[in-house]
Formats: C-alpha cells, sequence, structure tokens
C-alpha cells in the first residue's frame, strides 16, 4: 500500500509499504476513506521530537472496515467507522475510568502511558495517512458512523481535533453563560471555539496572530483577538470591563512565538493567566514534552517551562492538562453532528490526494494563508 512516511525533518515521502495485517483476534483492517495533517504532526515533521525515521504518519482516521479478527465480535466488515488517536485496551484501570489517552497496557515506551498511531514516543503503531490500517482491540475504539458518505468531513474531525476541543473547555470548567478565551485559533483552538459555543458560552474570545485564521474564527460568531495588534491578555481584560474571562484554553502549545516570531514555550500559559479571573479554569490542550532539544533555553530543553505560577496560585486559579480521551465524548460529538448542531467541517481548507502530502505538510507547516485544515484523501 502507499503510506506518508517520515524521513527526517521537514521530509515525508509517499512509499509502498507492506500492507497491514491482523496480528491478533482483537484487530481490524480499516480502509482509509479521510486522513488528516494534524498540527501535532508539525512537531514532528519540524524534528521536535524523538520521532524514528520510517514511521508511518497519521493520527487522525476513519475508513471502513475491510477485515476483523476472529475476537471482534460488535465491528463488521463493510462498517463506516471513526477511529480514536487514542488506542486503549479497555481493561486497565485508566480505559474503565474513561482515560483512554491514558491506557496502561498499550504503549510499551518506558515512562509512557497512552498509545497512538504514527506518532513519537506513542508506541510501535503504524499510522493512518495511508491506504489501511491496523486498529487494536476494535470492538473497544472504533466508532461506528451511519453508512455512505454524509458528512465524511464533520466526521474525519472525530478522531482527534474536535473531541480535544471540548476536552479543552471540559478540563477549563466551563459553564453554560462563561466568557471564554481561547488562545491559538489553529484547527484545535477553532473546534474549542465551536464546542464553547455549544456548550452555551456567552462570549468567546479567540487569540491569534494569523488574519486568516482569525477571519474564520469570526466566522463561526467569536470575537477575534489580534495578537500583533497588542498585548492580548489587556485586550480581554478590556472587553470584559476588567474582570477577565471566566475560562481558558491553551491551544498552542510548546513552540509558542510572540508577533517577531521568537519562540516563548511560556507566553501563553502567562497570558491564560493574566486573563483569566480569579479562581477561573485554564484547560490546557496544546502539546508539552518531557525533553526538547530544539528548545531556545536550557530549561524548556529539560521539559520545565516557568510561567507565572504565583500569580496563578495567588488568584485560586486551577488547571486541567493532557491528551484527550476521545471515546469520552465522540458518540456525543457524532450525534450532534448528525442532528445538525455541530459542523466542525468548516475548518476544511483543503483536500489533497494521499501523494500530495508531502506539499501538503509544507504548506501547512509555512503556516499559508488559508491552509487551516488539510485532509488526504488515500
Amino acid at each position: 500500500m502507499r503510506a506518508v512516511v517520515y524521513r527526517g525533518p521537514r521530509e515525508v515521502t509517499v512509499e509502498q509499504v507492506p500492507d497491514p495485517e491482523i496480528q491478533q483476534p482483537t484487530d481490524a483492517i480499516v480502509r482509509i476513506t479521510t486522513t488528516n495533517i494534524c498540527g501535532s504532526d508539525l512537531h514532528m515533521y519540524e524534528g521536535r521530537t524523538n520521532v524514528e525515521d520510517g514511521k508511518i504518519l497519521g493520527h487522525e482516521n476513519m475508513g471502513i472496515v475491510e477485515e476483523v479478527g476472529s475476537a471482534v465480535g460488535r465491528i463488521k466488515a463493510g462498517d463506516r467507522v471513526s477511529v480514536p488517536f487514542n488506542i486503549g485496551c479497555g481493561a486497565c484501570v485508566n480505559c474503565e475510568s474513561g482515560w483512554t489517552s491514558y491506557c496502561l497496557r498499550t504503549n510499551p515506551v518506558e515512562g509512557m502511558d497512552g498509545a497512538a498511531y504514527g506518532y513519537a514516543s506513542m508506541g510501535p503503531y503504524d499510522g493512518g495517512q495511508a491506504e489501511f490500517l491496523r486498529v487494536p482491540y476494535a470492538d473497544f475504539n472504533l466508532l461506528e458512523l451511519p453508512p455512505g458518505d454524509e458528512h465524511e468531513n464533520d466526521f474525519t474531525m472525530l478522531s482527534d481535533i474536535f473531541p480535544t476541543g471540548w476536552h479543552g473547555t471540559e478540563l477549563a470548567g466551563q459553564r453554560p453563560g462563561d466568557t471564554v478565551a481561547v488562545f491559538g485559533a489553529g484547527p484545535v483552538g477553532l473546534m474549542a471555539a465551536h464546542s464553547a459555543m455549544l456548550r452555551g458560552a456567552a462570549e468567546v474570545l479567540v487569540v491569534d496572530k494569523e488574519p486568516d485564521r482569525l477571519a474564520l474564527a469570526g466566522k463561526i460568531g467569536a470575537r477575534p483577538v489580534d495578537f500583533a495588534k497588542g498585548d492580548p491578555a489587556q485586550q480581554i481584560m478590556d472587553a470584559t470591563g476588567g474582570r477577565g474571562a471566566d475560562c481558558g484554553v491553551e491551544a498552542v502549545g510548546y513552540q509558542a512565538h510572540d508577533p517577531a516570531g521568537e519562540e516563548h514555550p511560556e507566553l501563553v500559559l502567562d497570558k491564560l493567566v493574566e486573563s483569566v479571573r480569579s479562581t477561573g479554569g485554564i484547560g490546557v490542550v496544546g502539546v508539552y514534552l518531557p525533553q526538547d532539544p530544539g528548545a531556545v533555553t536550557e530549561q524548556a530543553q529539560q521539559g520545565r517551562i516557568p510561567f507565572e505560577y504565583g500569580t496563578f496560585f495567588s488568584k485560586g486559579q486551577h488547571m486541567g492538562t493532557g491528551q484527550c480521551p476521545v471515546k469520552r465524548y465522540n458518540r456525543h460529538l457524532r450525534d450532534l453532528i448528525i442532528a445538525g448542531r455541530a459542523t466542525p467541517s468548516f475548518l476544511v481548507s483543503h483536500e489533497l490526494g494521499l501523494d500530495q502530502a508531502a506539499e501538503g505538510y509544507e504548506r501547512f507547516d509555512n503556516r499559508e494563508n488559508g491552509w487551516t485544515k488539510v485532509l488526504l484523501r488515500p
């Protein structure tokens, strides 16, 4: 089959690789119909992780089941499915308590709980930027979708970014009527804004410096806050009469940049502490790593991100962090899509063939105007 393979910093190629096979009775093979390039894939693409040469990339996947193992009973060949990026066993204490993002059994990497497809340090699993994908524990992991091709561009967001955006608002403790500040108008930040409005926010303020992304935030009913025009925390304080947002979502991560392009890994955390009111919540779904050899400071290279913790403490704020447990949310979000309430496909800017993956990565990584969310069709 054809697959997108990592070959070094800013180098991905489409290569012929062996087809996946059933390895365990609980496996399924899915023929991929849509797979996405995720913003977190760019950390690997840029050489800012320890992803190995030859890794098949892709953790945002959906498609049609081609084959199932002998122990698979719920899922059958021909089913249209969404594949959560988390690989959960379904039986460990974390999976049983709803934290499939921290499965204790699926990742053999020492010191790392939780597994995923095609991602650095998340286990030996191939990704789905390919024609086919092996899915372990298929009965537990796969989400069934209505047959046909309706809502394809909406449903493809269910594997990661829509649940992750929702998770950010959940970690922040958002309640109906809250004013929500979202830092980052990339795909996850825009999904957090969409989620906040679905959850009954009175107002959503979205911070970024890219005009096309800010315009998209405005189109879905959020208030754009242009980082390039001044301190975003002060803009949020001014917009809320000096009170601050009730809660906030960090959707940027460890490669945060100021308007001049200088990297400051603590930048967004500091600005959220400043712009969220006392006792408010902060949900962090932007990626941070235990080590980042490419970071701009020695502390950050060791995964130590100093931020305004004293102010955070004195304001009595609370913070939730970590990768999204997709299965906790994806059924409900699927049904919101079917009902016409949620339309995450507003993000989609480009739909490319798999053979165009290298171009998609390069242009998305360059933050070219209008390259918001790239879908690949194998």
